[in-house]
């Protein structure tokens, strides 16, 4: 296993962690009698498949079901001092409630600590607000560090990069989990600006939300030869210094095999990686247009600028994506997601055109007469039943 100094924590972390939301057995809290046998014996053997490997990074979440309580049967059987071990709680009003649920937490990890404390989901101005504002979640988190209890506090945040980098800018966060991967790079400036505050890095989903790269069109296949789709984002990913871990959520111990394999071709990653790349941006142009592919991001507009709250910029990013690379089962998912994954995925469907004047949002776009044809296609391509978040299903 490679590792990486985990910014001003000096933890060495390694370049993969092990991502503790597709192993549980359910995404709600239920009894502990209730975990099948198997369900339990699947995870234990997934950790410590995680540990054998050097992966000894183990995440997880106070909203990820009964993750944490599973765990707490099998963490405690290693040294303490070998493991980083990461849980996350939600932001709430109530700082007392965040306390409550962190206490819960540590009570399902069977541990004294955790090395890690996640804000979960600083999505948008209210949750930051609930995070710094006076006697809120970041004070309860520092005084559980005070306590012993947490060794170093961030956040997680699937938010805008402006309000990723606003909470960067506090300086009061040790690391930060975000997303970031080959198909979606918006987030690169909110790294740069946790490098310059020495925070660790932490890649949130990158073979699931970066592309649902378990099971890879095989148009993607074809584009990313000789490496696996998997691969080449690990290894893009990675290539970046800036990046320290990438979340590997696990369902099963065999899941670490694939990912395993890039560390061999890190040191290499300048000769491998150029020809994959523009073999992608050659196909996207080929298939969308070379003035749509440098330009269509230009002047959008957010969901909160737009009537209806259509999320533009999210919607065309993932028809471009099931147009040139056959993500039509990733930009699928996705997309119906909008309008039920509140602050986690917001903004609308493009399913209300015909009522909607969106000429004065899209005023300064390149593409501005382009753009509503486009929705129109994205919705005809990619709309389908609704999709919830999985911790509401």
């Amino acid at each position: 296993m490679l590792y990486r100094r985990f910014g001003r924590t000096e933890l060495q972390m390694p370049v993969f962690s092990c991502g503790g939301m597709r192993y549980q057995f359910k995404w709600q809290d239920v009894p502990q009698s209730e975990i099948p046998a198997d369900s339990q014996a699947n995870l234990e053997a997934t950790i410590r498949r995680a540990v054998k490997v050097g992966i000894n990074h183990i995440e997880t979440a106070r909203g990820y079901g009964t993750s944490e309580m599973q765990l707490g049967r099998i963490l405690p059987q290693f040294p303490r001092d070998q493991l980083i071990v990461q849980t996350k709680v939600g932001l709430v009003a109530d700082a007392k409630e965040f306390r409550q649920k962190f206490t819960q937490s540590l009570q399902n990890l069977q541990l004294d600590y955790v090395d890690l404390l996640g804000l979960h989901g600083i999505n948008h101005a209210e949750s930051l607000d609930y995070s710094m504002r006076p006697g809120g979640c970041l004070e309860v988190a520092q005084q559980l560090q005070a306590e012993g209890k947490v060794r170093f506090i961030g956040f997680s945040t699937h938010g805008s990069k402006d309000l990723i980098i606003q909470a960067i800018n506090t300086n009061q966060f040790d690391y930060v989990n975000l997303h970031w991967y080959y198909i979606n790079q918006w987030n690169w400036q909110a790294i740069k600006a946790a490098t310059r505050h020495d925070m660790g890095v932490f890649i949130i989903s990158p073979s699931d939300k970066g592309g649902m790269l378990y099971k890879p069109p095989q148009k993607l296949v074809n584009l990313c030869a000789p490496l696996s789709p998997m691969v080449f984002n690990d290894l893009f990913c990675l290539s970046h210094p800036e990046v320290h871990t990438l979340s590997l959520g696990a369902a099963r111990p065999e899941d670490f095999d694939e990912h395993l394999k890039t560390l061999a071709l890190l040191d290499q990653s300048d000769e491998i990686l150029p020809a994959i790349l523009q073999r992608l941006e050659t196909e996207a142009i080929a298939t969308l247009g070379a003035d749509w592919v440098k330009s269509w991001e230009t002047n959008l507009p957010t969901f909160e600028e737009t009537p209806g709250q259509v999320n533009i910029p999210v919607i065309l990013w993932l028809l471009n994506l099931a147009i040139a690379y056959d993500l039509v089962d990733y930009a699928k998912m996705r997309y119906n997601l909008l309008g039920n994954g509140s602050h986690w995925f917001p903004g609308n469907k493009a399913d209300r055109l015909d009522e909607l004047d969106l000429r004065p949002a899209l005023a300064n776009s390149p593409h501005a007469d382009k753009i509503p044809q486009m929705l129109a296609k994205a919705h005809q391509m990619l709309a389908g039943a609704e999709v919830k978040r999985l911790s509401k299903t």
